[in-house]
């Protein structure tokens, strides 16, 4: 088996509200079986993880961690949505979250406008991936704020991801710096254009005229969050 399957039957059962012990007589098998399955400490058979696909209704595939869909569907790009499709009525009540969330979003389509233009893959999934950790980081200590959230959501740990997450984003930097600086690192392809760049308010407020706005202001707010465009008394 792998090791994203022990952690995902233990989510799926602690996610029904299911004791390992209904669990196991639903499933035919024995509680102590059940908990070895659960820790990791055997491997089922092929007949045992259909059974266990039926039994929580998702695919093979999704109990192996080979898709994130519980259907067993792959993500294509077609098949995600556009943020400016989304619908903000989701967001009830004070204005300041759906603000937020638009000047983040309008901030990201000039970035990912800017590394279309630039047509290095190496860049753009490190700039990608670390985006990535900034919101699974900022999602996590979320949910865990919450103590009847199932820890076996995640498959690194608690008292590990923070360090695990904080490394990753210091590396990653290093690499963005290294390959806009045209220098080679971890075999990465050096960015040998940076004509595409060359910035200024009035170029930025010519070329995106609907996202301008919202980067200025989130440039804005994350420089007094740091304290660094406040008047010192």
């Amino acid at each position: 088996m792998n090791d994203s399957f022990p952690r995902i039957i233990t989510l799926l059962r602690t996610e029904r509200n299911i004791t390992q012990k209904d669990a196991a007589r639903d499933l035919n098998i024995s509680q102590a079986l059940l908990s070895h399955y659960e820790r990791g400490a055997r491997e089922c058979g092929l007949d045992f993880l259909i059974k266990i696909a039926d039994y929580y209704g998702v695919s093979c595939d999704y109990l192996l961690g080979r898709t994130s869909d519980r259907s067993g569907a792959k993500l294509t790009v077609n098949d995600i949505p556009e943020p400016d499709d989304a619908d903000d009525n989701i967001l009830k009540g004070s204005t300041l979250p759906l603000l937020n969330k638009k000047l983040i979003a309008n901030s990201l389509n000039i970035i990912f406008d800017l590394l279309q233009k630039l047509d290095n893959n190496d860049l753009t999934n490190q700039i990608s991936v670390y985006q990535m950790i900034s919101v699974y980081k900022i999602f996590r200590i979320l949910y865990s704020a919450n103590s009847q959230n199932s820890s076996s959501f995640f498959s690194v740990s608690e008292n590990a991801f923070q360090g695990f997450s904080d490394a990753s984003m210091s590396i990653i930097e290093s690499r963005i710096r290294s390959i806009v600086s045209g220098r080679d690192m971890d075999g990465m392809k050096p960015l040998s254009d940076t004509q595409p760049l060359i910035m200024s308010f009035d170029s930025l407020s010519s070329d995106y005229q609907l996202f301008a706005s919202s980067l200025m202001n989130l440039i804005r707010n994350a420089e007094n969050a740091m304290d660094f465009t406040k008047e010192k008394k």
